[in-house]
């Protein structure tokens, strides 16, 4: 299934390690910045996060290539299932001039409500949202 949401990401020169590439830490960095995207553009509402949102339970990086500073890369982001309480994404990192990517995140997100400070139930509202921004059924 192809990723509808693409972020283009800016290689910062402290985000460049030792031997001359993407450091390994900084790549949730931008999985990070590409959710946040992700969900202003799928929801186009202004959300309190700070009421309810979704909490990171998991993550798993895999890496296939190196970053250098002078590539142009972008971030893809779907939702690939989404649950009662929790939804799956997976992000890409792509390379400008390649089609295979160079890194892929897998994160479980945990809706949950902040005042209460426990998992909920995703809002309706935001399951369709989601949907519909995906254009298909999520399960």
């Amino acid at each position: 299934m192809k990723h509808k949401h693409i972020l283009p990401i800016q290689i910062r020169f402290n985000d460049i390690d030792i031997v001359g590439h993407v450091n390994n830490a900084v790549y949730q960095e931008y999985f990070d910045r590409a959710r946040i995207e992700y969900f202003k553009d799928c929801f186009k509402q202004n959300i309190d996060w700070k009421k309810k949102g979704f909490v990171i339970a998991g993550i798993q990086v895999d890496f296939f290539s190196p970053v250098f500073l002078d590539d142009k890369i972008s971030i893809t982001t779907k939702v690939e299932t989404l649950g009662e309480k929790s939804l799956n994404m997976v992000q890409l990192v792509l390379k400008e001039g390649q089609e295979e990517p160079v890194a892929a995140g897998k994160t479980v997100m945990v809706c949950f409500d902040y005042s209460k400070k426990e998992s909920i139930e995703i809002p309706a509202e935001w399951k369709e949202m989601l949907e519909y921004f995906e254009g298909r059924k999520l399960k």
